[in-house]
């Protein structure tokens, strides 16, 4: 058997080659680990993706089954893939699986209406619904057993995404997994760097367990229940990456890494692999801001952290209740404070158009950075993802929905949007390239783009950060009628099992 996984283009992003895509990478060593051969085909900043798809199934050795993963912003172009193949290649492939986290998301969100009796407009079901006429099977939740799953049956939903399920992983099972099958991937196409160094991504835990009303997952266990990988088995992936590839600088992708209790210890022995190798790493990873303090600090530095990400959000009391943070104000400069005392970075992670914002709560975010001072910082207008409270327990008026904070009665309209046509990204061109599907009752969708530009470039005046520019999409030269077989599919973009 063959597969061909796939990850679709993400034009939204300043930059596509920056980060990998791990999970779908740990998909690809799951099955070859099994002996099953993968295809692996990255769409990455390819403007003409459809001619890929197009080039790839004339192969005359092509999979007949594609997995393709997809957040809710890729959504619309994995759709784009799907119909491109059931319009023109349905004899030629089998099935078309959608993984990833917006089915995930989706699907759970789709669980709670139905188990709440759910009146009105069940936007959550109706998505899953329309997804599954478009995709043959739907991976919810952990892919690494669900694959499998997905691979016996001709339709359907696999749910993994269900603490009591077999196919729900566990820290030992998370553990003992393969490596991401970084090797499938063009990985010197990827430019990150961490002080100089090149760096990549890597996961060493999953899971986050507070209650953020903003953000994705909180809903579902998929994303809520910590499952931590051992220290010497994160220690032994850093040391691959070192040996293999050469690479000295590492982003621990891991929602906040001082939530694990064994973080000091993980620390201490990355600076083990260093002093052993005779070598110097440089790190970056998100902390949260309440729970940092000095000993987590000494040993980040110590293993070669000079970058902590932390999203401290909003710098008004107000919202930070509305959002359940759980970080105050003081707790947020005393995180800066700590890190800047060990010298270590702080990139500031902001947000607007929270239930209660308005342009007063904006300009007291605007004034926290200012007299705070991170040493770096973007701000994004939020974006209502499947999994958050903010989604899943906004109510439908017959226009647009409304979520309502309990305690202050603040409120966050919504517009209603098609996921498999919209694209509703968070994080966008900082010069510009924002777009609000959110509004409250102090503030307009169209003013919160106006104020979250005004904050963006006063702020980066005043602190002399620069923009990011970010690099152009790539061209695939495509075949241009090439007879079957003799198509020549650059590296960067596919690659196989040997």
């Amino acid at each position: 058997m063959k597969i061909c996984l796939v990850t679709p283009p993400s034009p939204f992003l300043l930059d596509e080659r920056v980060f990998m895509h791990i999970g779908i990478l740990k998909i690809a060593a799951v099955l070859e680990e099994k002996g099953i051969q993968v295809d692996f085909m990255d769409l990455s900043a390819v403007k003409n993706y459809l001619n890929v798809i197009d080039d790839y199934l004339g192969l005359e050795d092509k999979a007949t089954v594609i997995g393709i993963t997809a957040t809710t912003p890729q959504v619309p172009y994995a759709v784009k893939i799907a119909n491109h193949i059931n319009l023109n290649y349905k004899e030629k492939v089998e099935k078309i699986i959608l993984g990833g986290p917006h089915v995930t998301l989706m699907y759970a969100a789709s669980k709670r209406e139905k188990s709440k009796n759910f009146v009105g407009s069940a936007r959550a079901t109706n998505d899953v619904n329309n997804l599954s006429n478009i995709f043959d099977v739907l991976v919810c939740g952990d892919g690494e057993h669900a694959i499998f799953k997905a691979l016996e049956i001709d339709k359907g939903i696999i749910d993994a995404d269900d603490r009591n399920s077999p196919l729900f992983l566990d820290s030992q099972t998370l553990t003992n997994m393969p490596l991401p099958a970084r090797h499938l991937i063009d990985i010197n196409s990827y430019k990150y760097f961490i002080d100089g160094e090149r760096a990549t991504s890597l996961i060493a835990q999953l899971g986050c367990p507070f209650q953020c009303t903003f953000c994705s997952g909180r809903n579902s266990p998929f994303l809520r229940k910590i499952r931590t990988r051992t220290t010497q088995s994160v220690v032994d992936e850093i040391e691959h990456l070192y040996l293999t590839y050469g690479l000295k600088g590492f982003m621990l992708y891991d929602d906040e890494l001082n939530v694990n209790k064994q973080m000091v210890q993980l620390m201490k022995e990355i600076a083990k692999l260093q002093k052993k190798h005779k070598t110097e790493f440089k790190l970056r990873g998100f902390i949260k801001a309440e729970l940092f303090n000095d000993e987590q600090a000494e040993s980040m530095y110590e293993a070669g952290f000079r970058w902590l990400l932390t999203g401290f959000e909003s710098g008004d009391k107000r919202i930070l209740k509305n959002i359940k943070k759980q970080a105050t104000r003081d707790d947020n400069t005393r995180c800066v404070e700590i890190g800047r005392k060990h010298g270590l970075k702080v990139k500031a992670l902001m947000s607007i158009g929270h239930a209660g914002e308005s342009k007063e709560t904006i300009e007291n975010t605007k004034k926290w950075l200012l007299e705070t001072r991170p040493d770096d910082f973007d701000c994004t207008i939020i974006t209502t993802y499947p999994g958050s409270p903010y989604f899943d327990d906004a109510i439908f008026n017959g226009k647009h929905y409304t979520y309502t904070d309990k305690r202050t009665g603040d409120r966050l309209h919504q517009a209603q949007l098609d996921y498999c046509v919209d694209q509703d990204y968070y994080k966008g061109d900082p010069d510009g390239g924002y777009i609000s599907y959110v509004w409250t009752d102090h503030i307009s969708a169209e003013d919160l783009v106006i104020e979250r530009e005004k904050l963006e470039r006063e702020v980066r005046e005043k602190l002399n950060i620069p923009f990011n520019p970010g690099r152009p999409g790539l061209s695939y030269e495509h075949s241009m009628g090439m007879g079957l077989g003799n198509v020549n599919i650059p590296g960067y973009i596919l690659r196989r099992t040997e």
